[in-house]
């Protein structure tokens, strides 16, 4: 499904010395990278701040914890997702409200989200599913209605890009009150672990994050609030320094790959091919069909033989989950995100697809449905 040693053999120089450099200073944690990458990753956003953590996870807990919100009140999101973006709302003893997604893009449906805003209703957490925005402008313009926070999950779309009504563009994470980004090995933007930032243009609202990360404090053995250990260690920022500078080229190469799987598809009538909105770009994070729920075990067994992985972004919708039926939902209750569980199938989706390998996927595919 990725070709993480493909991509590290071309920036090779460039990765063993900034980790070298980490070795050598010996500071694993804090050291110089951290900041710097910081420092560059928001200049890179065009945000004012970027604050480093452990994971994507993290981010998404930290951007909740440092809104103050209380218990019992209710965070608006999907139930197609990863678990992540709804484990944090649990975990900080808030209520996740789910509304359905779009069944051609898989994001947020704007237009469910206002029945189901109640007087605890503090948040609206959108998903920018597989590297496409949701539709930010309409979110955005809701919540202002309703004085609402809006804490964006841009843990698969870092680099997407949205085109306002007023022509202005913004990029994933930083249109909200709070935004989410992941640096898992094989995100857009990926270092050797876990890693993870959030954005901010709030200056107080950055101080408070990064304050939860490191236990809480202001200054050293000085608490303030009750936090959290989320650090991105040195070794992770040294790679993710050495990697930024290639991100739009890696997002270019993942369209370049969605563009050729497009194209051969294009006449396949048996699988619908990614649907792309005319205000946000598309990263492919993944490359996500839609296929007829009784062909796809059997497609993807398949492929399997002729040694082509493929992989259900995702199995079960969040609602159905064991974990989450205490929420007192029931199947029916989201049927695009339900139907969305039976159908998708992703494709290998990386850097460093060659056409001749996408051509041999593709072929197999029309071959085997």
């Amino acid at each position: 499904m990725v070709d993480l040693y493909g991509q590290y053999r071309k920036i090779k120089t460039e990765v063993d010395a900034a980790m070298q450099r980490v070795v050598d200073e010996a500071a694993f944690i804090h050291g110089g990278p951290v900041s710097e990458f910081a420092t560059a990753l928001a200049a890179h956003m065009g945000v004012s701040h970027a604050v480093t953590c452990a994971s994507g996870t993290d981010a998404l807990q930290l951007a909740l914890m440092a809104l103050d919100l209380q218990p019992g009140d209710e965070v608006i999101t999907v139930p197609f997702t990863f678990v992540a973006t709804v484990e944090v709302v649990e975990l900080l003893g808030l209520r996740p409200v789910f509304v359905d997604v779009c069944p051609d893009t898989f994001n947020m449906d704007v237009t469910k989200i206002e029945a189901a805003i109640t007087e605890r209703t503090k948040v609206i957490m959108p998903v920018h599913l597989f590297g496409q925005c949701a539709d930010m402008e309409s979110i955005l313009n809701l919540a202002r209605r309703h004085h609402l926070y809006v804490v964006e999950d841009a843990c698969q779309a870092l680099g997407a890009q949205v085109t306002f009504s007023d022509g202005t563009v913004h990029q994933a994470g930083t249109m909200g009150t709070i935004g989410c980004a992941s640096f898992f090995p094989t995100k857009n933007l990926g270092c050797f672990g876990d890693g993870g930032a959030v954005f901010t243009y709030d200056d107080a609202l950055a101080e408070r994050v990064r304050s939860i990360a490191n236990h809480g404090m202001s200054e050293k053995y000085y608490y303030d609030s009750i936090g959290i250990n989320s650090r991105l260690d040195t070794l992770q920022a040294a790679v993710l320094l050495a990697k930024l500078p290639h991100l739009d080229e890696y997002i270019c190469a993942r369209q370049q790959a969605a563009s050729l799987y497009n194209e051969a598809l294009s006449e396949c009538k048996e699988v619908l091919t990614p649907v792309t909105t005319t205000f946000s770009t598309h990263t492919y994070h993944q490359y996500t069909l839609r296929v007829e729920p009784a062909k796809r075990e059997l497609l993807r067994s398949r492929l399997s033989e002729k040694e082509i992985p493929t992989m259900v972004y995702y199995p079960q919708a969040l609602h159905l989950q064991k974990a989450y039926q205490h929420l007192g939902y029931k199947a029916g209750d989201f049927p695009f995100a339900e139907y969305l569980t039976k159908t998708v199938l992703s494709l290998p989706m990386h850097t460093e697809l060659t056409e001749e390998q996408i051509q041999y996927i593709t072929q197999q595919l029309k071959f085997n449905i």
